[in-house]
């Protein structure tokens, strides 16, 4: 097969010669530049994995301490005053009324069962409230610390006295 290609190639003419050489460069300069970017790729690939795998592993050889810290919070919990995603829904409507939010929108989302602890997240949108009545409902909600807390905030004033409140709010169940 070499032979008869070797044979094939002098025959030709110098200038066919020239553009079959040509059209090998080029080829192989293409093979080459995509064997660079599947290489990159996998390098890229590995290292990702690499520093996956060594933080799970941090995790795992940190295991017995953070088991002992979560049994070491959960003891300091009342598991009477965890609250529920029906209780959570209650406490913060409840709440917002006493403030006097008139128009608050709250919407629960899915619970995070994590072990022995459950996490009721809803999130909270209140429009064209005052200054002296946003105060007042977060006193409130930090009041239920730390059954309840807030994990986003974000506070928008338009510009004519009345604020826009959006918050997610959480709280943590104990499993009996």
């Amino acid at each position: 097969m070499i032979r008869s290609l070797r044979t094939f190639f002098l025959s030709r003419l110098l200038r066919e010669k020239m553009l079959l050489l040509a059209f090998l460069g080029i080829g192989t300069l293409w093979w080459l530049s995509a064997f660079a970017t599947r290489a990159a790729r996998s390098s890229r690939d590995q290292q990702a994995t690499t520093l996956a795998l060594a933080i799970q592993q941090q995790w795992l050889n940190n295991r017995g301490s953070i088991e002992a810290s979560a049994q070491q919070a959960a003891s300091r919990l009342d598991p009477a005053q965890t609250r529920n995603s029906t209780r959570l829904f209650t406490e913060v409507s409840n709440l917002a009324n006493a403030s006097g939010f008139r128009n608050a929108v709250i919407n629960p989302q899915p619970v995070a069962t994590i072990g022995q602890f459950s996490i009721h997240t809803l999130n909270f949108t209140v429009n064209n409230v005052d200054w002296e009545s946003l105060k007042k409902f977060y006193l409130g909600l930090q009041a239920k610390a730390p059954y309840v807390g807030i994990d986003q905030f974000s506070l928008n004033n338009p510009g004519n006295g009345t604020h826009t409140l959006g918050m997610r709010i959480s709280s943590v169940e104990v499993s009996r």
